[in-house]
């Protein structure tokens, strides 16, 4: 009997030693044990301000460029913009000269016409990239590969000096006409991109066509350098008709000027005004930082707010332009047009003798 005592008294303070070896695992409710803290997850690293040198090339008007880079450091205040400013033509010149000696300056470019990018795409001097913002750019003005993408909708249209025509014409062969002779202006293809689009288009256009160009020739119209000398040449009255972009003649009425601008009703070339970014360039997220900028809804309302067509879905033209839904598009096979840009500028000079 004593020995069953001692046995159950052993098998007591076993089992207490072994409930307390527990504790070293799991706390007891009676030491008021406190759930284990929660781990914070691990921080994302913020992500470094966008910062450098970005070297910006376009034949953007000069006021047009500097309210542009001004809005853009407002977004990025840490990334310093330097522009080259010229004529399309001569900007590719400058690009062309820049690639035969071994590195291209610039990294971003912003000129008149798809036609001048494909070529430059050819070259592979440019680099792919999809912006986010494409979502709201209509697929047909953005390259499929990503090398560029439009900016705005520009047309060439007819500005007319209503000082000095009272008529309005509706058609562009008013300009091969009697009434026009010596009273016409163009910009030169050899300098204006838009202007070399618009002689690859007509010259293709049924209706038109090398004819149309000889005949402008032989009614004794007026060429000069770009757009805005032909804008000025007609707002003096120094000229009645002119062939030029949409939105100078927009701004220029709005200024109080007496022109008014005619979208003929055989249709209008439009050209784009196109973005792209320099394959290997020094700086590729400010580049691509810029690139969404311009495409961005802040981007397009300052282009509208200036006096541009916006491309961007949702943000309306500025007053006294058309949309692109608007109006009759003259236009031609981008590709062909690349292709036949240098013969086309060489066989306008033989026709003007420039």
């Amino acid at each position: 009997m004593l020995l069953k005592k001692r046995f159950a008294l052993l098998s007591l303070t076993a089992m207490f030693v072994f409930s307390g070896c527990g504790t070293n695992d799991a706390p007891a409710a009676s030491q008021g044990a406190q759930p284990a803290p929660k781990q914070e997850a691990p921080k994302a690293e913020a992500a470094a301000p966008i910062s450098g040198k970005l070297s910006f090339y376009t034949s953007q008007p000069e006021d047009d460029l500097t309210k542009l880079i001004a809005a853009f450091n407002k977004k990025y205040p840490d990334v310093k913009v330097e522009s080259f400013r010229s004529g399309t033509e001569e900007v590719v010149a400058k690009l062309q000269a820049e690639s035969k000696a071994g590195k291209v300056q610039a990294d971003v470019l912003l000129l008149a016409d798809a036609v001048t990018f494909e070529g430059l795409k050819k070259q592979n001097l440019l680099a792919s990239y999809k912006s986010p913002e494409l979502a709201k750019i209509p697929k047909e003005l953005a390259d499929a590969d990503g090398a560029y993408t439009g900016t705005k909708v520009m047309a060439t249209v007819l500005a007319v000096n209503t000082s000095k025509v009272k008529t309005l014409p509706t058609s562009w062969k008013l300009l091969t006409t009697a009434e026009s002779k010596d009273a016409g202006i163009m910009p030169s293809p050899l300098y204006s991109g838009a202007a070399a689009y618009n002689v690859g288009v007509f010259t293709r256009t049924d209706g038109f066509g090398w004819d149309f160009l000889k005949s402008l020739k032989a009614n004794n119209i007026s060429v000069v350098k770009g757009n805005g000398a032909v804008l000025n040449a007609v707002a003096s009255g120094e000229k009645s008709y002119g062939m030029v972009v949409d939105y100078l003649v927009a701004r220029e009425k709005a200024k109080g000027s007496p022109v008014e601008l005619i979208y003929p009703t055989e249709g209008v070339p439009v050209i784009t005004e196109p973005i792209a970014i320099i394959k290997g360039t020094a700086n590729e997220k400010a580049a691509q930082a810029f690139v969404d900028f311009v495409l961005s809804e802040d981007g397009q309302k300052l282009a509208s707010s200036i006096g541009y067509a916006p491309i961007r879905e949702g943000v309306a033209a500025p007053q006294g332009l058309k949309g692109v839904g608007q109006f009759k598009v003259l236009s031609s096979d981008i590709s062909k047009l690349a292709e036949a840009r240098e013969a086309d500028k060489k066989q306008f000079t033989e026709v003007f003798g420039q």
